[in-house]
């Protein structure tokens, strides 16, 4: 069974294929069968190599399918590797991945362009797939452009309306920044190392480079700019919000559960380059950290139900690079897992609230809507809860492992801990804020409206509230990863600490409790405040973020371009165009219609040909 590992991808890779060339011809059935079927027969391989693998009590396994391409020492093949990451990343794009499948047959069922999206979301998948069982940096890069190649083509999926256009080229602008750098990176990894086969190169590495050494520190901050590119970190953040532009099992599938992980991957599969350069390794906690507590308070201030949770991802992504930074690997990557669960369950309720209320976004004209959307009340409840790190939910377990993780470094750790702490306090806030606005109070409208979308739409949630719920009780195979075999340290802490994080997201949603659901407190006499109203200004607009790039590049290159518009290059070619325009002139002036004409313009030219030879 492991031997069929390259089917993986291969799969979604024909879904796709079968749904271009068949150009939209398709019955929505077939086109939904193929869609979504491929994905789940990827899940079921998966699930049926993930068992062999574990059994074996092998620590890896590699499956070369073909050389890719063979210069001088130079041999990327495609070939797969598959260990305790990549074996929990492949069950979480293809499981989850399959559950948006399911979910988007119903909710896309009446858009003209059905089978086109499904062709975008399996080749989305297969590239995916990829990037997280690529053996060596080459065909991880070849999924990473990919699943670039996808984010741009679905988040302007709804390509007639002009901003989905934007929306879409500056999520492919800005993360083409991060890819730049990645790729410098793979170049100057390979001119040192001699291979971007990645396990050969971690064991190069550390032995060739001592910690801390320049080209350690180089490499690792190159790949480190890829990372916050894919991952909407500081300070290439500003695309993922405006991404909420494609349709919302887009947002799910790429924008929260799988895709925007990618960074967070890379850091994790090449940990070794950045224990390396301990100086970048705690700038990753550092980044995120920082693009955390921005994107929390940024939430708060959101009207738009899916760009709240758009700045949620972020947020959450933050507490994934604050706990790589910090060196809890695991932890880092049993938060991608959990987030995946519980963010993909909120996108999905979303959309059905968003559908059953004709396509409404602005969570201020909901209201009440508790009675009439029951099954989306419950996934927002489940969600909402696991996302603030309630108890026991899944959300507690990981974000509780990476706070402790935090605590634990020395010298900045206490004042890491405290910010992940607030960030908690945040997230509290503006999710219940959210869930009390929508499903609590008078209803703002739509009150005939009921839950939309039929078995197809419901189960997948369902499956996600239980994933969202109970995510956290897995047992991950990542020891032979991070820790080499070798027990994981457990951090041992007081009860006060632990007690403060329990307490400090309760306490958030306390607030909101106080502000959206009893008015106890009145938003509109603390936002009377000039101070209040700047300050949500500020972080409405995301912290002035975009509006500094515009001023930085986007202005400056557009000067550059209104002056340059008819530079010397240009008129060269002008020119080109003027003397083709004359020749042509010319030429057909001797087009004259009379055969005496053409016959002496015949004998003109052999006599001149035969001049020309006797001469020559």
């Amino acid at each position: 069974m492991l031997d069929l590992i390259w089917l993986l991808p291969t799969l979604p890779i024909l879904g796709f294929l079968s749904l271009v060339l068949t150009g939209g011809t398709l019955p929505k059935r077939m086109a939904a069968l193929i869609g979504a079927g491929s994905i789940g027969l990827s899940f079921l391989l998966a699930t049926l190599i993930a068992i062999q693998f574990l059994a074996s009590g092998e620590e890896y396994f590699v499956k070369e399918v073909w050389v890719w391409m063979s210069v001088g020492s130079f041999n990327p093949g495609f070939t797969f590797y598959l260990d305790g990451l990549s074996l929990v990343m492949m069950l979480v794009i293809t499981g989850i991945g399959f559950l948006i499948h399911v979910y988007a047959t119903g909710y896309m069922a009446d858009d003209p362009s059905f089978s086109r999206f499904f062709a975008y979301m399996n080749l989305f998948v297969a590239a995916m797939l990829m990037l997280v069982l690529g053996d060596n940096l080459v065909l991880l890069y070849l999924g990473w452009e990919g699943v670039g190649l996808c984010s741009y083509l679905l988040i302007g999926f709804w390509y007639t309306n002009p901003e989905n256009g934007y929306a879409a080229r500056k999520a492919f602008v800005v993360t083409r920044v991060g890819d730049t750098a990645m790729a410098i990176g793979l170049f100057l990894l390979f001119a040192q190392l001699g291979t971007l086969n990645i396990q050969d190169l971690l064991q190069a590495a550390e032995s060739q480079w001592a910690v801390g050494s320049g080209l350690a520190v180089a490499t690792s901050l190159l790949l480190l700019g890829g990372a916050v590119g894919k991952s909407a970190q500081l300070p290439l953040q500003t695309w993922l919000p405006d991404a909420m532009a494609g349709p919302t099992p887009i947002s799910a599938l790429i924008h929260a559960a799988t895709m925007v992980t990618a960074g967070v991957y890379l850091v994790a599969r090449t940990h070794v380059l950045f224990e390396l350069a301990p100086s970048v390794q705690l700038l990753v906690a550092w980044i995120g950290l920082i693009t955390l507590l921005m994107a929390g308070f940024t939430a708060l201030t959101q009207t738009d139900i899916k760009r709240i949770l758009a700045y949620s991802t972020v947020s959450q992504i933050g507490y994934m690079f604050l706990g790589l930074g910090v060196g809890a690997w695991s932890a880092a990557i049993f938060h991608l897992i959990t987030h995946a669960f519980f963010k993909a369950l909120l996108f999905l309720a979303s959309g059905t609230v968003i559908l059953s209320l004709h396509h409404e976004q602005n969570i201020f004209k909901m209201g009440g809507k508790r009675k009439q959307l029951p099954v989306s009340f419950l996934a927002f409840l489940i969600g909402s809860l696991a996302l603030t790190a309630f108890p026991f939910t899944s959300g507690y377990f990981s974000k509780d492992e990476i706070l402790l993780g935090a605590l634990a470094v020395e010298g900045a750790g206490m004042w890491l801990w405290l910010g992940g702490v607030i960030g908690a306090l945040l997230t509290g806030i503006y999710t219940f804020r959210l869930f009390f606005v929508v499903f609590f109070g008078e209803s703002k409208g739509h009150d005939n409206d009921k839950e939309t979308g039929g078995w197809n739409m419901s189960a997948p949630l369902y499956l996600l509230m239980v994933g969202a719920l109970f995510a956290g009780f897995l047992s991950l195979p990542l020891d032979s990863v991070f820790n080499h075999g070798e027990a994981p340290e457990e951090h041992h802490v007081s009860i006060l600490i632990h007690g403060i994080m329990i307490a400090v997201p309760l306490l958030g949603i306390g607030i909101a409790y106080l502000f959206y659901y009893s008015k106890t407190f009145s938003v509109e006499k603390l936002m009377a405040s000039p101070v209040a109203q700047n300050l949500h200004r500020f972080w409405h607009s995301g912290w002035g973020m975009d509006a500094l790039y515009n001023w930085l590049f986007v202005y400056p290159f557009l000067w550059l371009a209104r002056i340059n518009r008819d530079d010397l290059v240009d008129k060269f070619y002008g020119l080109l165009v003027e003397l083709t325009r004359a020749a042509h002139g010319m030429i057909v002036k001797t087009q004259t219609g009379y055969l005496r004409w053409y016959a002496l313009s015949v004998a003109t030219g052999l006599v001149l040909i035969i001049t020309l030879g006797v001469l020559l």
